[in-house]
């Protein structure tokens, strides 16, 4: 199996969303997302399997050493030998690599946020570093596209915490912001026992129109002359977006199911978003 090859198995096994809107991406812009995206899932895999924190962090410090290496024009792993060549191609930073590394790291740290200040910072390391990378592979001629990009990936995250409020709770987190849950007086423990209830559903109805808000914010900040070259991008926040309508329309019933398009629907929305331009 080619590098190449590892890094689509892996974004295929995966089932993202996003999955869908790199298939009509050109083939040297699709092998660079896709290997870009094998990245993020190899680093996320690795905080998410893993019951030993130790064994995580030293596996982190690992993937740490090997994007210095892949730097070096040295990678070993499948996923950096992908991504080698599209470093320079597309004016890839490496720093922000490394600060994936470290949004992963910090779910090792932390398991709770203050307030959202604190949990934006987490969501650009996670999600805004990632989209500032994704747009530079798909093409960018105006710098106010990574301000774009960059709002994109934050709520693409704020859609990532809704869906999975009940599934990370199981892992012992809960990213939604320790003030709100006072605001709208639902307590931990009614998060990590699956309570559902009118006062976590007016809870979810703010992170549901927060997230509207981000997305609303990000398109306006995309300028007209990269619109087309961002269409990947536009075609993963339809889906998303469609995502977060499905969520409130099932009366955010996030606590014991993980909400999904079905693969169709997924397609559909990616052609119709591509057909539009």
């Amino acid at each position: 199996m080619s590098p190449d090859e590892y890094c689509q198995q892996k974004a295929a096994q995966s089932g993202s969303s996003f999955y869908y809107s790199f298939l009509f991406l050109p083939q040297e812009r699709r092998l660079a997302i896709t290997a870009l995206y094998a990245f993020c899932r190899e680093v996320d895999d690795v905080v998410d399997e893993s019951t030993d924190d130790t064994v995580a962090r030293s596996k982190l410090n690992w993937w740490r050493g090997e994007i210095k290496a892949m730097l070096a024009n040295s990678p070993t792993h499948p996923v950096t030998k992908a991504l080698l060549p599209h470093m320079t191609r597309f004016a890839l930073d490496g720093a922000h690599l490394q600060a994936i590394i470290d949004g992963m790291e910090m779910d090792l740290n932390q398991t709770r946020y203050l307030d959202f200040i604190a949990l934006q910072k987490y969501c650009w390391h996670v999600a805004g570093v990632v989209g500032i990378l994704s747009a530079s592979i798909f093409g960018i001629t105006n710098p106010q596209t990574k301000e774009f990009a960059e709002k994109l990936g934050l709520a693409f995250q704020m859609t990532n915490i809704i869906r999975d409020v009940g599934e990370d709770a199981r892992k012992g987190r809960i990213y939604l912001p320790v003030n709100e849950l006072q605001q709208y007086k639902v307590t931990v423990a009614d998060i990590l026992n699956a309570r559902h209830s009118p006062e976590f559903v007016a809870l979810m109805q703010f992170q549901y129109e927060r997230a509207q808000r981000l997305y609303d914010e990000a398109f306006a900040l995309l300028p007209a002359e990269d619109r087309k070259a961002q269409r990947t991008g536009l075609i993963m926040a339809a889906i998303y977006r469609a995502l977060l309508v499905e969520i409130q329309h099932d009366g955010f019933h996030v606590l014991n199911q993980r909400i999904s398009l079905t693969p169709i629907r997924k397609l559909w929305l990616a052609w119709k978003t591509y057909i539009r331009g």
